[in-house]
């Protein structure tokens, strides 16, 4: 379940957002004003964050400022204002998208669904600092801070052990890994010869993760070796 913080100074706002929020799934953290926001980005694991321009004390554009310079999540700002400056300063400070008030929830949601899938695609990690979590490799993404996997741009559902092999694959990406490493690894047991049970968790990895599984490009088969992942 994903985190969204809406910030904003006026309470039917951010019920508003809350219940849309909450009615597509996902898990809603509220505040009042930029100070509090930055506590709670700070305390939380925040996947998204929706600041409105206009708020006492620390303004939308400055909250969006100071927590860019922390954080890489995306951030959607909220303005009774129409002018293009507003926008343009908006997303000069670093937010990722703009929407005016009065604004139709549904379109909110809609851009809200759109940065997360944005987001995980392309990073994925919530603070900066955090990319270690994230690996990518050619047309790979994998997140290891919530488990999800992308190729080619869409999410892949693996299963716990396609995702155990997958990460020791292309967290040592070079490596050749034999049958036996992969085996001993992932299931903790005696690996005997003859055992095909890492060849076909490997075909079907392969089909979730390969544009085209007979040739695949992600995980190389070095043959009478192993499989490794390559840069």
């Amino acid at each position: 379940m994903y985190n969204i913080l809406i910030v904003d100074d006026e309470i039917e706002i951010l019920e508003l957002i809350e219940v849309y929020l909450k009615n597509d799934g996902y898990n809603v953290l509220k505040a009042s004003n930029g100070e509090d926001a930055l506590k709670i980005i700070d305390n939380e694991d925040v996947q998204l964050a929706i600041f409105d321009i206009m708020m006492h004390g620390v303004d939308g554009l400055q909250l969006c400022m100071k927590v860019r310079n922390k954080y890489n999540i995306p951030i959607i700002m909220l303005s009774a204002k129409s002018q293009d400056m507003d926008k343009i300063n908006g997303l000069s400070m670093g937010a990722d998208d703009y929407i005016t008030k009065p604004f139709n929830p549904m379109e909110l949601l809609a851009r809200v669904k759109a940065q997360i899938r944005r987001y995980f695609y392309l990073c994925g990690a919530n603070k900066v600092e955090d990319n270690k979590d994230v690996l990518e490799v050619k047309d790979l993404t994998i997140n290891k801070r919530n488990h999800k996997v992308y190729a080619y741009g869409e999410e892949v559902k693996l299963t716990p052990t396609e995702y155990k092999i997958l990460v020791l694959l292309a967290t040592e990406r070079g490596k050749i890994f034999d049958s036996e490493e992969i085996f001993k690894s992932i299931w903790k047991e005696k690996y005997f010869d003859g055992n095909n049970t890492v060849m076909a968790h490997m075909w079907r990895l392969r089909e979730k993760i390969e544009y085209d599984p007979k040739q695949p490009k992600i995980i190389e088969t070095v043959w009478g070796v192993g499989y490794k992942i390559d840069e």
